[in-house]
């Protein structure tokens, strides 16, 4: 059974534009927060696309002061895919579920959950205010027409759909254990053993070319390892693609 982490505060808001901003808005104030909105009015993903957000969808934002250095925050993703992982395998054990890099959950092979960490920069001690926003489609999903990777929503893949509160408490729980685990490695393991077409052939598609490969794994850093017929090639960013 689920359990609010101990030294975290909570908002739910009724209605905002971003919980990222929020969370910008709200810096200085006890750390850690989670905030959640029962709706987004300007919610936003990676590189700026636009994330849908309506009511009956989890969206929510854990504002959190970090000692660490930028690559080892980034590296949060993982950690936070994997608190993703685990409310999928609660509110539906027995769909299918898998990561996908760089920070992606796959809900029976679709995409049912964004994350967005944002750095805000230092604040008091020196540590950094460090946003990481999580939506999850309970509900709703949008047209699978308007979306880059096919979507669903727990309610789609299961029946039902977890009140937003309930959701909150699933992934606050286990964030908090994830983010408790330092060593990378343990996070990594953790993290490949779901990983989706591990050893399989992808596509890494960058902003100027795609290159197609055998998926050989995540290195120690988060980077991306791909096989090609020119050699092995490890990309820190891309958007990967499972070919038919």
């Amino acid at each position: 059974m689920a359990h609010w982490p101990a030294g975290y505060d909570r908002l739910i808001l009724d209605q905002t534009d971003s919980t990222n901003d929020e969370a910008r808005r709200r810096i200085g104030a006890p750390a850690p927060l989670w905030i959640a909105a029962r709706k987004q009015t300007a919610a936003r993903g990676r590189q700026g696309r636009t994330w849908a957000a309506p009511r009956g969808n989890l969206s929510a934002t854990l504002l959190i002061g970090r000692d660490q250095a930028p690559a080892e925050l980034a590296r949060l993703s993982f950690h936070a895919s994997l608190a993703v992982v685990d409310l999928f395998a609660h509110f539906a054990p027995g769909a299918e579920i898998a990561t996908k890099w760089p920070n992606d959950a796959l809900l029976n092979g679709k995409k049912a959950a964004g994350i967005l960490l944002e750095n805000f920069g230092a604040g008091a001690g020196h540590k950094a205010n460090l946003a990481i926003g999580i939506g999850i489609n309970l509900a709703h999903h949008p047209d699978p027409t308007q979306s880059r990777w096919p979507p669903t929503s727990l309610l789609a893949e299961t029946g039902t759909a977890p009140a937003i509160e309930e959701a909150l408490l699933v992934l606050a729980d286990s964030l908090d254990h994830w983010l408790g685990i330092s060593d990378f490695a343990v996070i990594r393991a953790a993290w490949m053993a779901r990983a989706s077409h591990l050893g399989q052939r992808i596509e890494a598609r960058l902003p100027d070319r795609t290159l197609s490969g055998t998926f050989e794994e995540v290195d120690v850093d988060g980077a991306l390892v791909l096989r090609t017929p020119d050699g092995t090639l490890r990309i820190a960013a891309a958007d990967i693609y499972f070919p038919e």
